[in-house]
């Protein structure tokens, strides 16, 4: 059923909740998914997915890849790289040139 909220939807996990897009994304499961901890915890629930599904869950593989390369990632924005550019330098790491 459509409304000013969306369309109800039901997610595999059974909750339900409203979505206008169509972005698959539950928001109470990706509530539950998201870390505290480390340098995704800095980023946006996309731009981490798509550093997720890309395989980099740590600044050494971040470091493995150019700035160009992760800013072609779908949720990858210009906003998220002075936050991943931060998390490798206190690292002292860098993308790759």
């Amino acid at each position: 059923m459509a409304n000013d909220k969306g369309t109800l939807r039901t997610c595999e996990q059974g909750h339900s909740y409203y979505k206008k897009s169509d972005c698959p994304t539950c928001p109470t499961c990706e509530a539950e998914r998201k870390t505290t901890e480390g340098f995704l915890a800095l980023l946006s629930s996309p731009a981490r997915r798509a550093l997720e599904n890309e395989g980099i869950t740590t600044l050494l593989q971040l470091a493995e890849y150019t700035e160009k390369e992760i800013l072609k990632l779908h949720g990858i924005g210009p906003s998220a790289m002075p936050k991943l550019r931060k998390a490798l330098e206190e690292e002292g790491l860098s993308f790759k040139k």
